[in-house]
């Protein structure tokens, strides 16, 4: 019986391991999964799951070159560059589009991100982006281990506001279905919740020794206060909300995330 029904499982896969392999296709560059056909309809609600991943990738390669010796200036680095690879720069490119626009003015905001080319402030804000995530895991040191797979998570739950809570900005674009497909943010948020029970468990097992566990509580606790501020700003600013600004309320979030993490977080 248990094979049957793991035989039906993978020969007609449910609606959301569809879903599940199209937020992998759409979210990052890694091999599709076979055997399934990636759908693409209630694809966000997997975006913070998707981004715990990417986190776990980028602490995997910490550690392993971090045993190889490699000082933590260039595993920030690394880190950093690794995570806008296996997005394919999704996110960042939304936040360069945004950047413009808001600098461009409400009557042309628009056409400026519609824009392929970078302008000056979006240039000049995915630096500024970069440096002060660097310079975030520089003080969080060792720590960023923990840090990069919270905020890298938090960061992706922030675009569920946004969908949830403002109107898309055009009739047509790349985000637009995931509008269209909406369920409400209470039942697109369940695979998120799941998540958080995991990162939950793994670190009620952290060794005191290693870092204050209320610390980390109330540093967590703090850092999604951006989760609802940044997509609110952009939502309010823009007069609504598009696949660029999903992707920069993402960024803008994760990286607010860990400078309070920093902030909260010692080494001990």
């Amino acid at each position: 019986m248990l094979f049957r029904a793991l035989k039906k499982f993978f020969l007609i896969p449910p609606n959301w391991l569809k879903d599940f392999a199209g937020a992998w296709v759409f979210y990052t560059i890694l091999p599709h999964w076979p055997g399934i056909k990636p759908q693409f309809k209630r694809i966000a609600r997997f975006g913070p799951a998707i981004g715990f991943f990417i986190g776990c990738i980028q602490i995997t390669i910490w550690l392993i070159l971090s045993k190889l010796g490699w000082p933590t200036e260039s595993l920030a680095l690394i880190s950093v560059a690794l995570a806008i690879y296996l997005t394919g720069g999704l996110h960042f490119d939304g936040l360069i589009d945004t950047a413009d626009g808001i600098a461009a003015g409400q009557e042309k905001q628009m056409e400026a991100m519609k824009d392929s080319n970078a302008g000056a402030i979006g240039s000049l804000a995915i630096i500024a982006i970069i440096l002060i995530q660097i310079s975030a895991l520089l003080k969080l040191n060792n720590l960023s281990i923990i840090a990069i797979p919270i905020a890298s998570f938090f960061g992706r739950i922030s675009p569920l506001w946004a969908i949830d809570k403002f109107p898309y900005l055009k009739d047509k674009g790349m985000g637009k279905f995931h509008k269209d497909n909406w369920k409400g943010f209470l039942k697109e948020i369940i695979p998120s919740l799941i998540i958080i029970v995991i990162i939950s468990t793994i670190f009620s097992i952290i060794p005191e020794t290693k870092i204050v566990r209320f610390n980390l509580l109330i540093g967590t606790l703090v850092g999604t206060i951006p989760v609802f501020l940044i997509p609110n700003w952009l939502g309010n600013r823009l007069g609504g909300h598009n696949g660029d600004s999903y992707g920069a309320s993402c960024v803008l979030t994760e990286t607010l995330m860990l400078i309070i993490l920093g902030f909260f977080l010692e080494v001990y």
